[in-house]
């Protein structure tokens, strides 16, 4: 699966911003996608995943009722969404996929196949 992730920028806080993440390569239905978010010198942060199969999804607590994340199966897309952006939520933003497994996977060792990251930056 070949990743490609877009719509990073610059945004103001309290402002929103919708990243992309077109997959190519394979049928994404056996496959959960996920974003993460890294800032330099420290750890991936998981923020959201969706079993495309089912379209299920699941959050972490840090974003949930932020961000939102969709799919359009038509052109094998995932999308954030993200909402009343912050400057803490200034990082590269990126995403993966997963095979599916019994549990939508939300851990970074999980996923198998990632994309090259955008950077998302909030100014204050």
């Amino acid at each position: 699966v070949q990743l490609q992730a877009s719509g990073g920028g610059l945004v103001q806080a309290g402002g929103s911003l919708r990243l992309a993440c077109a997959a190519s390569g394979r049928t994404l239905s056996s496959y959960d996608m996920g974003w993460f978010r890294q800032v330099p010198g420290k750890e991936r942060e998981f923020l959201a995943a969706l079993r495309w199969s089912v379209g299920r999804t699941s959050y972490a607590g840090s974003v949930k009722g932020r961000f939102t994340i969709s799919r359009d199966s038509a052109k094998n897309t995932v999308y954030l969404q993200m909402y009343s952006l912050k400057p803490e939520d200034t990082a590269i933003y990126y995403c993966a996929a997963s095979i599916s497994a019994w549990y939508i996977a939300t851990s970074e060792g999980s996923y198998d196949y990632w994309g090259q990251g955008t950077q998302v930056t909030v100014s204050s």
